[in-house]
C-alpha cells in the first residue's frame, strides 16, 4: 500500500514550531456532520462534500470521531475491526478521498484510536472468549468468580453496574469499564500492544495526520486485582456505582506510559505526526501530565476543565491554564468548551435571553488560550442543547441513567445546514437518526454565511487572528487577573505581548483598577474597548513594547 501524500510542510509552521502547537482543530461527529445518501446518518463522503466549510473556518486540522466496523452500542466506540470502515459511513476508498480532499485544502486528518476496548463481535474477543488455551486467550481480562460466584472485584462500570459480566464459555468474568458489549482488552500483554500499533501503522500508511486517544487512562488495570476503595461523598448527587470508589486499580496503571512510549516510537518515523490523549477523572490532571512529558510520550493531553463544568468563570480558567506552566518536560494541552460527550456550553454557562453576548465572548476566550483548541462542530453556529424526549434517545448511557443523564444525544444533533430546508440540508431524508432541534435550525450555515455580523463569521476572524498573531498561537500565557467577574490574560510571544481582557459577567465591573489601556485594539465582542468593558464584553489589545 502506498503512503498517501501528507501536506508538504506537515513539520513546522512558519516561525519554526510543529504544526499542531497552538492548533486550531475542528471535531467533527460523522453520524451529525452530513449525510450523503440519504439513510438520515452522515457519512464519509458527507464530510468531504463540506471540507471547503471547515477550511474556511481557518482551523489547522479536523478530528474526526469513530467511523470503523461497529454494532453501534457506543456508536462507534465499540470496534468491531479497527482497520475497517463501517458500511453506514462509506469504504476505505471514499476515507482515502476524504483525506486527499482535506489535504489539498491545507487541513491535517487526525482520527480516533480506541486502545482500551473492543467491541464484543472483534474478532480478536470471538477468539479470546472460545476457550482458556486459545492464541487470544489473554487479549483480553478474564478472571474466575469468587468462592460465592461473585465477581473477581468490586470495580464498577463507568455507564453504569458492574465492570464484570459472566462468560459461559470460559466459565470466567471478563472486564469491561464501558458497556458489557465493550470487554477490555489487556494491554500488559505485549502482543496485544503489537496489535494495536498496527492498526496505527494501518492509518498513518493511508496519510493520516495524527490520533486522539480514546480513554487512555483505562489502558491497563490492576493484574493482581484488588478491590477499589470507596470515595468520599463531595456533596455532589451520585448517579452511578461508578462515583462511589476511588478508581485506584481499574485504570491508571503505571506501566501505561511504556505503552504510550511505544506509540510515540511509531509515530516518530512519519513527518508531523500529532497525538492527543483523552485522560478523564479525578486523577487527570496527573496523568495527562504524565502522559506528555518529554519527548518520548503523546504530545498532548485533551482537558475535560470545561466541558462539564457547570459555570464558566475566571477562577475556572485560570486554574486550568496554571496547570499548564511553560516550562522543560511540561506537556502541551489541548482545551474544547464541547465535545460529543458533554452538555453545548450554550446550555451550560448562560441564560437563553444572554446566548447571542455569551456565545461572542466563549470564542474570543477559546482563541486567546494557551494550547490547541478544539471547535466541536456547530459551536460555530452557536448550536444548544437538544431536548431528545425518552422515546428518541440512542445513547445507551442516557438511556440507561435516565432521566439523570449526561444526555449526549442533545450534543449529538445534526448540523443545520439550510435553515429552509425540511431536515436542515443535512440529509435528503425524512428521518435523520437524531433530531435537528427548532432552535438549533435558525442558526443554520446558509444563514449566517453571508452575514458579517454572525458568530460563524466571528469565529472565522478570530481563528484567523490567532494564525497571525504567534503570541496567541503559541506564546506563553500569565494569568494577570482573575476574579470574579474579570479575567485578564498576557500571551507573549519573541517580544511582543497580547492582553487579553474580558468580563464573564452580566454585570459591568468596570476596568480593571491599574490596567494599562495603551496598545493597539486587535479585537473586542459586546462592546468593549480599552477602559471598558460591560457585561460579557472581551478585547485583544497588542500592547506597546
Amino acid at each position: 500500500m502506498n503512503r498517501l501524500t501528507r501536506i508538504e510542510s506537515a513539520g513546522q509552521d512558519q516561525v519554526g514550531h510543529e504544526w499542531w502547537r497552538g492548533a486550531a482543530i475542528y471535531q467533527i461527529y460523522p453520524r451529525s456532520f452530513r449525510d450523503s445518501n440519504g439513510d438520515g446518518i452522515g457519512d464519509l463522503p458527507g464530510i468531504t462534500e463540506r471540507l471547503d466549510y471547515v477550511a474556511k473556518l481557518g482551523v489547522d486540522a479536523i478530528w474526526i470521531s469513530p467511523f470503523f466496523t461497529s454494532p453501534m452500542a457506543d456508536f462507534g466506540y465499540d470496534v468491531a475491526d479497527y482497520c475497517g470502515v463501517d458500511p453506514i459511513f462509506g469504504t476505505l476508498a471514499d476515507f482515502d478521498a476524504l483525506v486527499a480532499r482535506a489535504h489539498e485544502l491545507g487541513l491535517r486528518v487526525t482520527i480516533d484510536q480506541v486502545y482500551s476496548h473492543t467491541s464484543d463481535q472483534h474478532a480478536w474477543f470471538i477468539e479470546s472468549r472460545a476457550s482458556r488455551d486459545n492464541p487470544k486467550a489473554d487479549w483480553f481480562v478474564w478472571a474466575d468468580a469468587k468462592p460465592d460466584g461473585s465477581p473477581p472485584t468490586n470495580w464498577q462500570s463507568v455507564f453504569g453496574g458492574p465492570a464484570w459480566t459472566w462468560d459461559a464459555r470460559r466459565c470466567q468474568y471478563y472486564l469491561h469499564n464501558f458497556l458489557s458489549s465493550q470487554p477490555q482488552l489487556n494491554c500488559h500483554n505485549p502482543a496485544v500492544q503489537d496489535a494495536l500499533l498496527g492498526v496505527a501503522q494501518f492509518w498513518l500508511d493511508r496519510g493520516v495526520d495524527g490520533f486522539r486517544i480514546d480513554a487512555l487512562n483505562f489502558a491497563m488495570h490492576d493484574p493482581l486485582l484488588r478491590d477499589n476503595p470507596p470515595a468520599e461523598c463531595d456533596g455532589k448527587p451520585r448517579t452511578r456505582p461508578f462515583d462511589f470508589q476511588q478508581q485506584l486499580y481499574n485504570q491508571s496503571h503505571a506501566d501505561i506510559p511504556r505503552f504510550i512510549e511505544r506509540i510515540r516510537g511509531l509515530t516518530n518515523r512519519y513527518p508531523g505526526i500529532f497525538t492527543v490523549a483523552e485522560v478523564g477523572g479525578k486523577d487527570a490532571e496527573r496523568e495527562m501530565k504524565l502522559f506528555t512529558s518529554g519527548e518520548a510520550r503523546l504530545n498532548s493531553a485533551y482537558g475535560f476543565d470545561f466541558l462539564y463544568a457547570s459555570q464558566l468563570t475566571p477562577a475556572v480558567v485560570a486554574r486550568a491554564l496554571e496547570q499548564w506552566p511553560d516550562g522543560p518536560d511540561i506537556g502541551w494541552p489541548s482545551w474544547a468548551f464541547e465535545n460529543h460527550d458533554a452538555p453545548r456550553a450554550l446550555s451550560r454557562w448562560c441564560t437563553p435571553d444572554q446566548r447571542e453576548a455569551f456565545a461572542r465572548l466563549k470564542v474570543t476566550l477559546l482563541a486567546a488560550l494557551r494550547g490547541n483548541i478544539i471547535v466541536y462542530q456547530g459551536e460555530e453556529l452557536g448550536l444548544t442543547q437538544v431536548e431528545i424526549p425518552f422515546e428518541q434517545l440512542q445513547d445507551p448511557e442516557a438511556i440507561a441513567n435516565w432521566p439523570l443523564t449526561l444526555a449526549r444525544d442533545g450534543a449529538r444533533t445534526p448540523l443545520p445546514w439550510q435553515a429552509q430546508s425540511e431536515q436542515g440540508g443535512f440529509t435528503a431524508s425524512s428521518a435523520p437518526w437524531l433530531p435537528l432541534g427548532e432552535e438549533n435550525m435558525a442558526r443554520a450555515v446558509d444563514r449566517q454565511d453571508n452575514d458579517p455580523a454572525s458568530l460563524l463569521n466571528l469565529t472565522r476572524s478570530l481563528l484567523a487572528l490567532r494564525h497571525q498573531t504567534p503570541a496567541l498561537r503559541n506564546g506563553t500565557c500569565e494569568v494577570v487577573l482573575a476574579d470574579a467577574a474579570r479575567l485578564v490574560l498576557r500571551r507573549t510571544s519573541g517580544g511582543a505581548s497580547v492582553l487579553a481582557v474580558f468580563n464573564i459577567s452580566a454585570a459591568d465591573p468596570g476596568w480593571p483598577e491599574g490596567l494599562s489601556t495603551a496598545g493597539t485594539p486587535l479585537f473586542a465582542v459586546n462592546g468593549a474597548e480599552p477602559s471598558r468593558l460591560p457585561a460579557f464584553g472581551a478585547v485583544l489589545i497588542r500592547e506597546s513594547n
